[in-house]
């Protein structure tokens, strides 16, 4: 009881303390701290705000080929930012893909017709395009620069409640998310600034007012685990869009599963990982039907690289490798092989 006495009496004089005259500037330095938090956060949206745009998409389509993360009545919407002062638009291609009609709001109420420049699911990023006067374009910033902790803030049309304002911060980095091709989207941004459906495509922003990722993605029913794709990713992808209407990939014709090896086979062979690629299929007329593969064989190296999965594979074949030919080296029963093998761009995915 003494104890408990004790520490009430501690507490009070704590108390007492604290609303001296003399500290009254802990709680103005409180204050201050938050202001300019506020400040912070209302500066951003003041100058972002006017660039974020409400996509409104209809599908005359076969449902049954729809994203799922789209309404099954044929009708969506999810959110965009204008890039460019002549009307370039970057979103999500989950939000655009198969469209028949865009629709975008701009900021300031108007609506224009919008057309598909550029769609590449494999990073789940697409441009479309509008044509209107006095665009107000975002800027893109520098995402290898973030750091966990720092201010992250989303602004998107969730629900579709256009301009809608979420502020957390950038909580991990270098995450890793399959599309819906099934490649992996290396470099994503998480995040607990809170997005729900229809913030798809809308801008992550820093505290300067730059573009730091395109927010992708919500990790259910977990709270305050967003995702976003990196802005670096988002520039090199936009650009390519614009230029060329499409990302060039790679592609060697196997389909493929990860599978363990013996440690035996690891030991002997001296290999750098304990799993490889065992083939299960062959496209006929592919790269790797040409080069000789068979079902069986076991992929564990592309280039002299270790592919302890297919995701690795899938890393290494980009537009780079399209005629290229390079050495694979696979285990087919108990021999080592390397084949030389030339990699043939990627078929977009049918819309």
């Amino acid at each position: 009881m003494n104890r408990i006495a004790s520490f009430i009496s501690e507490a009070h004089g704590l108390a007492e303390a604290s609303a001296r005259p003399g500290n009254e500037a802990i709680g103005r330095d409180d204050r201050a701290l938050l202001d300019a938090y506020s400040h912070a956060v209302t500066s951003v949206v003041e100058k972002v705000g006017p660039s974020v745009v409400h996509i409104h998409v209809t599908q005359k389509g076969d449902p049954k080929h729809a994203d799922p993360r789209q309404r099954r009545d044929g009708r969506g919407s999810g959110s965009g930012f204008i890039i460019t002062p002549d009307g370039f638009i970057l979103t999500n291609s989950h939000v655009i893909h198969g469209a028949d009609r865009i629709d975008v709001i701009l900021a300031d109420g108007r609506s224009v017709s919008a057309r598909v420049i550029g769609d590449d699911p494999d990073t789940d990023l697409a441009v479309i395009r509008i044509i209107a006067a006095e665009l107000a374009a975002a800027e893109l910033g520098d995402s290898s620069a973030l750091k966990v902790g720092q201010v992250a803030i989303a602004i998107g049309n969730p629900f579709g409640f256009q301009a809608t304002v979420t502020a957390g911060v950038v909580s991990s980095l270098g995450r890793t998310l399959r599309a819906s091709t099934g490649r992996l989207i290396d470099n994503l941004i998480q995040t607990d600034a809170a997005l729900n459906p229809g913030n798809s495509g809308g801008p992550l922003v820093n505290s300067r007012g730059e573009v730091i990722g395109v927010n992708t993605a919500v990790i259910l029913p977990a709270q305050g685990i967003c995702f976003a794709i990196a802005s670096n990713t988002a520039t090199f992808v936009a650009s390519r869009l614009i230029r060329d209407g499409r990302i060039r990939r790679s592609y060697i014709g196997v389909a493929g599963q990860d599978v363990p090896l013996h440690r035996r086979i690891v030991r002997h062979f001296d290999l750098a990982a304990e799993s490889g690629i065992l083939v299960v299929g062959l496209e006929p007329d592919s790269p790797a039907t040409q080069a000789g593969l068979h079902e069986g064989d076991v992929i564990v190296a592309f280039e002299g690289k270790t592919t302890s999965g297919i995701d690795d594979l899938h890393r290494m074949l980009t537009g780079e490798r399209v005629g290229e030919a390079v050495k694979l080296s696979l285990i087919r029963r108990t021999e080592m092989l390397n084949v030389q093998i030339t990699p043939a761009e990627s078929r977009p995915r049918p819309t």
